[in-house]
């Protein structure tokens, strides 16, 4: 966890702090360069109570190249098709 994602979950209720973990978790962050896709939690951030989505510049763990990626909530029904990264392994 990152230093922010700590002191949120030591500040607020335990109940909050795991449903900002499990939101943030539903919100994907995607390349748009080679399609690889992590959770906003799994890369540091925190979206919870949030709306739409957005795009941003960073640098692919996968493809190793700087584009921008996608920033949208995963469905539940695409959430069982499509695990997260963590979940597989990679």
């Amino acid at each position: 966890m990152t230093p922010v994602q700590k002191l949120v979950v030591a500040v607020l209720p335990k109940k909050w702090a795991a449903s900002v973990e499990a939101e943030s978790r539903t919100w994907i962050v995607r390349c748009s360069s080679c399609g690889f896709e992590r959770s906003f939690w799994e890369l540091g951030g925190i979206r919870w109570k949030a709306a739409g989505s957005e795009r941003r510049y960073l640098c692919c763990p996968k493809c190793g190249q700087a584009h921008w990626h996608t920033i949208s909530k995963r469905q539940m029904a695409d959430m069982h098709a499509y695990p997260t990264d963590e979940a597989n392994g990679t």
